[in-house]
């Protein structure tokens, strides 16, 4: 496809038509529930006008080749059309680094596993904007990945590399929150995750974040249910090396009302 090709292409795209692009790119995977609570959700006389419309608009963009959809579907097959899962396509990378600039990525069929946290973590970030859009809190910083990740120098000189699923700043009533989130799935034992927590002391060892910001940010483990909360806090509790100030861990259903809770979270170790 040439340049001429894709500005021709981008003339034919509405401003939600780009959006949409623009919101896989960020999150690299949607269903197609959350591409229409992203962007469909507003301005239809019911839930089920959203929904065809959004369906509607995603398959003409596959049409064009600028979205794919996965082999597999995320929560399997009965749930129909919700359970679509969304990728750019290679028209799609291109159009979106001709216009805004980037390195290229490669877009290929994920992994089950990987599919399943990538749907997870757009979860919370769907979720941070709906609060906003509910008046709940104010999102004043959202990353995903990878520009949500850090890079550092640990001990012996050695480059480091710490990679959240997202990094937000929140703020609500007079309180301004930091958030490293990471998304477990219960796929992991508890010592990897007290592991990783870890890798988060050793750059909160080096200042550099609080240099910038003024603290460090709370680290928020989000996870399935309750047995799997009491299991990591045990775990991070249980490392003597570990700061408890710095980590927390809540239910997926719990981590709205977490991030709405007015506390001065971040610390500066």
């Amino acid at each position: 496809m040439s340049p001429a090709d894709i500005y021709r292409l981008q003339d034919r795209l509405s401003d939600r038509d780009l959006a949409i692009l623009e919101s896989l790119r960020t999150h690299r995977l949607l269903s197609t529930r959350q591409v229409q609570r992203l962007h469909f959700d507003h301005g239809y006389t019911s839930p089920n006008a959203a929904t065809r419309c959004a369906n509607r608009v995603l398959a003409r963009l596959e049409e064009h080749g600028l979205i794919r959809r996965l082999a597999r579907r995320i929560g399997g097959v009965r749930r129909g059309s919700s359970g679509l899962v969304w990728q750019l396509g290679p028209a799609g990378e291109r159009l979106i680094r001709t216009l805004r600039g980037g390195n290229r990525r490669r877009y290929v069929e994920p992994s089950t596993t990987f599919a399943a946290h990538t749907v997870a973590t757009a979860e919370l970030a769907i979720q941070l904007h709906e609060a906003v859009a509910a008046g709940e809190l104010e999102l004043l910083t959202l990353e995903a990945e990878p520009t949500c990740w850090r890079s550092f120098i640990g001990r012996h000189g050695v480059q480091e590399w710490l990679k959240p699923d997202l990094y937000a700043v929140t703020a609500c009533g007079e309180f301004e929150d930091h958030w490293f989130i990471e998304v477990d799935l219960a796929t992991e034992h508890p010592p990897v995750v007290a592991r990783k927590a870890r890798i988060y002391q050793r750059y909160a060892a080096t200042g550099a974040h609080q240099e910038r910001h003024g603290l460090f940010p709370a680290v928020l483990w989000v996870v399935p249910d309750k047995a799997r909360q009491v299991a990591l806090e045990a775990a991070l509790r249980a490392d003597a090396r570990l700061q408890p100030e710095l980590f927390r861990v809540a239910t997926v259903d719990a981590f709205k009302t977490t991030v709405q809770a007015n506390a001065d979270l971040g610390a500066s170790p």
